[in-house]
């Protein structure tokens, strides 16, 4: 339809006006047509015909009315310029109402700019800076060509319009797809932006894309009815040709359309991608501070690393969402993972077994492609060569670690982090590939242990199922299926993925059973979407940029989609990666609120239990625990401090002369006492003396010194403190106590000087008072009667009871008792005729016992005959030192004299006051080491112990144990667990 022009409208209300007949109601406003046809007012103007007035030749009054005549024209020039005004001020609204449709609509990406942007006009004088700004034409000079602008956009409009068909043919990537959510495809939903109506997206260049892909569907639908007709129709051929020949370009053009969509979908990401990154970096920086110090994705990330620690209990079972990667093994599970992450991480081999444990990758966005471990600092850079070798060299050795002895696969979870721009936001675990042989060098048990690791992670009904298939091989070789069917028999969390289709491509005869496997026909699994990738040629060198150029170029030159067997969004892993993407979120979104409810539940139970077996105890966990155990044991260990010399010294002698004793009487005293003379006596003692001094006495006595600090450690450590004593401590103490003794050695130096002092010590043989002399006796009675003791005891056993055990006990000898004591007599006869015989038996002598026990009846062997000597004669020696030891006491003036006229000689004595006061002297010497030196090195090594403890959690676990530990650290992770998703929840919200 034709319409007038503003001016023209404007010239028929003026003409209204002049001529009242002329009614104005007849012109009403036209609809708008697209071509407004150009032209001025002046061209209708009609000529008006005046009626002539006859004029009498007579007196007339003369009538002027030129004036009249020029302002009517003045008046008609003045609407003329009025309607002007107008028609050109409408004429430039329109073309900014134009301008307007074509600009994009940029509300939907104000995220971009930085929230202190909006604030700058309460911290910056805009009329200071208007001032400081240079003039309009200086800065006109500066600014754009506008009008190249205005034609970009036209162009741009122009590409977007309705009326480019070709873009119509489009079937569009999964971008569009989540937009627009058909019936089959309510998972693929975008998730960032929340569920919110479709009308947000209508604005603007989104807006422009989904009327573009509802065309495309329109289209796909008449080329597929067109496609339906051609294979019905059998009997024209001419018509059967000109229809494929139809089919075929319309195919062409849906194809090139399709690579024109995706090459300017990928422009837009890209651009969105780098600002994106941007804005992270300013935040890294400190220029734009969020609200939310850590990512959605992050902190739920931190929610799933401590439910893997928690033991469950009360039922409360872990049903928080995350993508399950499943498949067999070699079928390119890694693979997909690492396009998902756009950086190859993983340890790659030629067939055999590289997952051993699962992997929990955790993917956000970052301004740096960067990835860590949770347990680590450190960042391996994943656009340097080097730190990419490095990051799978620790993922290989953190997996074989983990891995126990006699085991091939580990249920230990390693948890790693992997940020970068334009990284979907996810939580992905990478399972050990399902096997169907157990081969060589394989545990028996490996087929039946990823089985249960893989039934353990899907049959979680919030997780999703992501099941890798290779595509290059026959699909009746396929596990996995099978196996995945079982877990989630109606499909609603599962997504199909076929993996190597370019080989598929090449070597199935019949390209029908791959469409069969992408529209879920073949296999009795079902899922939520299918999709088919590529993930390089086989070489392990390829990067990520290479594989993703090739998948584009393969799909673009597959007949697969030429043919339409498969459609675009079905089709290379960043329409996964956003598909799985949005089903997690939406899994997230549908089930967080309800796992915080439960454990909000079991906290309940557990602050209970707590409250009825442990009311007056704190709710300490097992770090808590071991923080208070180590403030006591190393208060313990300062007590050591405060032992008295005096304490100290005693338990050193005494401790010493226990180990020294018999050897100081067996091999010195004894034999000594066999001489002659006193001279010779005094010589022998002082050559056993420096033997003995040079040789053991100092070992022995670093050796009782060391004994005896353990001791003292020991008795401060089990020490029981009453009430306060708590008995939870007591594994921890113990082995505290066992690896500090065990670390802890002694100065070397100290035996050096320890042997000097000895050595002096015991060339002393000067005694200078009454006092030392009664002390010497003393001690020399104390260790006779000691020995004397001992020695009748073993006499005793065997000889066996006398008379009177055997009337009162009932007690009999034996066989043996009985012929040592035969003996015994035989051979106290003969101590009786000597008093002073030797210490040995004569050959005659024991020939001479030997023949009157015979005579007896008694059969005895010459060594029973020595044996029971030297237990006789002991007795018999230690008795007559004993007496001899009487007679000394007043022996102390005759010492002073040498024992010169005297016939007491009381070497002995002098003997023993030597040997005890080596024993003060090299007490008191290890005393000041130990009160010195020892005691704060053993301090230490009770430090380093207990550090080392501190950060090894497997001992930490095994030595504090029990109910009350495990109450406590579930108690306090269910709390933890609880906060954190109480926090995740309330920035999900927010983010909505």
């Amino acid at each position: 339809m034709k319409g007038k022009s503003p001016l023209q409208k404007l010239h028929l209300v003026s003409r209204s006006i002049h001529h009242p007949c002329y009614s104005s109601s007849k012109f009403q406003r036209p609809p708008l047509r697209i071509s407004v046809q150009q032209f001025s007012s002046l061209n209708h103007l009609t000529l008006r015909k005046t009626k002539l007035l006859y004029v009498k030749h007579g007196y007339q009054p003369h009538r002027n009315f030129w004036l009249a005549r020029v302002a009517s024209r003045l008046l008609k020039l003045r609407y003329l310029v009025l309607g002007s005004a107008v028609g050109g001020g409408y004429t430039a609204k329109k073309t900014y109402d134009q301008w307007k449709d074509m600009m994009p609509d940029l509300s939907d990406y104000k995220w971009i700019v930085p929230d202190f942007v909006w604030d700058l006009d309460e911290f910056i004088d805009f009329e200071k800076l208007n001032k400081a700004l240079p003039d309009a034409e200086d800065l006109a000079r500066l600014l754009p060509d506008f009008d190249k602008i205005g034609e970009s956009l036209s162009s741009l409009k122009g590409f977007f319009s309705p009326g480019y068909n070709l873009v119509s043919e489009v079937i569009g990537a999964s971008d569009l797809l989540l937009l627009l959510g058909t019936p089959g495809e309510t998972a693929f939903k975008a998730t960032d932006q929340g569920y919110d109506d479709d009308k947000q997206y209508k604005k603007g260049l989104l807006g422009e894309l989904i009327v573009l892909q509802q065309q495309i569907q329109q289209h796909e639908e008449e080329a597929r009815k067109a496609a339906d007709q051609y294979n019905m129709g059998s009997s024209q051929q001419k018509a059967k040709v000109s229809d494929k020949d139809k089919i075929d370009q319309l195919q062409e053009e849906l194809l090139r359309t399709q690579l024109k969509y995706q090459r300017m979908l990928e422009r837009l990401e890209k651009e969105n991608k780098e600002l994106r990154k941007l804005v992270l970096q300013r935040d890294d920086k400190g220029i734009h501070q969020r609200k939310l110090k850590k990512s959605l994705i992050d902190m739920y990330s931190e929610v799933l690393d401590i439910l893997s620690d928690y033991d469950a209990s009360y039922n409360t079972q872990d049903h928080l969402p995350r993508v399950v990667v499943v498949g067999d093994q070699s079928a390119g599970k890694t693979s997909v993972l690492e396009m998902i992450a756009q950086a190859r991480i993983f340890p790659r081999g030629s067939g055999e077994m590289m997952t051993r444990s699962p992997v929990k990758v955790t993917l956000s966005e970052g301004p740096h492609h960067v990835a860590l471990f949770k347990d680590s600092s450190r960042e391996f850079d994943l656009t340097k060569e080097e730190d990419l070798a490095a990051l799978r060299n620790e993922i290989e050795i953190r997996m074989r670690n983990s891995v126990k002895e006699g085991c091939t696969v580990s249920t230990e979870t390693i948890s790693l982090n992997v940020k970068g721009p334009g990284l979907q936001r996810m939580v992905l675990v990478d399972l050990p590939g399902v096997i169907s042989t157990v081969t060589s060098g394989m545990a028996p048990d490996t087929k039946e242990t990823i089985f249960s690791i893989s039934k353990a992670y899907m049959q979680n009904p919030n997780a999703i199922i992501l099941c890798i298939q290779d595509g290059s091989v026959d699909a009746e070789r396929s596990i996995v299926t099978d196996l995945v069917s079982q877990m989630d028999p109606q499909g609603k969390r599962t997504i199909f993925v076929l993996t190597k289709v370019d080989l598929a491509e090449k070597n199935v005869a019949s390209p029908n059973r791959i469409q069969q496997i992408i529209e879920g026909k073949l296999f009795p699994m079902k899922a939520l979407g299918y999709f088919a990738v590529v993930t390089g040629k086989g070489n392990t060198n390829e990067s990520i940029d290479s594989i993703k150029e090739y998948e584009e170029d393969f799909f673009q030159n597959s007949k697969l989609l030429k043919t339409c067997m498969l459609k675009a969004h079905q089709v290379t892993t960043r329409n996964l990666s956003l598909a799985v993407s949005d089903c997690f979120w939406k899994m997230v979104r549908e089930s967080v609120e309800q796992q915080a409810d439960a454990f909000k539940a079991t906290r309940f139970n557990l602050e209970t239990e707590w409250k009825n077996n442990y009311p007056r105890l704190r709710e300490l966990d097992r770090n808590e625990l071991f923080e208070k155990a180590k403030n006591e044991i190393l208060d313990e260990v300062i007590s050591l401090t405060q032992v008295t010399p005096k304490h100290w010294e005693e338990i050193l002698q005494k401790t010493l002369w226990e180990r020294v004793s018999t050897h100081v009487i067996e091999n010195i005293y004894l034999p000594a006492a066999q001489t002659v003379n006193s001279g010779t006596f005094n010589t022998t003692v002082d050559i056993k003396l420096k033997q003995w001094t040079d040789k053991q006495l100092p070992n022995k006595a670093v050796e009782v010194a060391w004994a005896t600090l353990q001791e003292e450690f020991s008795r401060f450590m089990t020490e029981q403190k009453g009430k306060e004593h708590d008995d939870i401590f007591d594994k921890l103490k113990q082995a505290v106590k066992e690896e500090s003794i065990k670390r802890h050695h002694w100065n070397e130096r100290a035996e050096d000087s320890l042997r000097v002092i000895q050595h002096n010590a015991l060339e002393d043989r000067s005694i200078s008072d009454k006092q030392q002399w009664d002390a010497a006796i003393h001690f020399m009675e104390e260790t006779l009667h000691s020995r004397l003791k001992d020695t009748e005891s073993v006499i005793e056993d065997m000889v066996g009871p006398d008379w009177k055990k055997r009337w009162l006990y009932w007690i009999a000898r034996s066989k043996e008792q009985h012929v040592r004591n035969e003996t015994k007599n035989e051979l106290e006869k003969l101590i009786k005729c000597n008093d002073d015989h030797a210490a040995y038996l004569a050959n005659d002598e024991v020939t001479t016992v030997r023949k009157n026990l015979e005579a007896r009846g008694v059969t005895v062997d010459p060594c029973l005959i020595k044996d029971t000597w030297h237990q006789i004669y002991r007795r018999h020696f230690l008795r007559t030192a004993l007496s001899h030891c009487n007679l000394c006491r007043r022996g102390f003036y005759y010492y002073q004299r040498h024992f010169v006229d005297s016939e007491l000689e009381c070497n002995d004595v002098v003997l023993f006051w030597r040997i005890q006061r080596m024993l003060a002297i090299t007490a008191n010497t290890l005393r000041q080491q130990l009160t010195n030196t020892e005691v704060r090195r053993l301090e230490k090594n009770v430090k380093e112990v207990l550090e080392d403890f501190a950060e090894d959690n497997e001992k930490k676990i095994k030595l504090l144990t029990g109910k009350r530990v495990q109450l406590a650290e579930d108690l306090k992770k269910v709390r933890e667990i609880q906060e954190k998703l109480e926090v995740f929840i309330e920035a999900l919200h927010q983010e909505k």
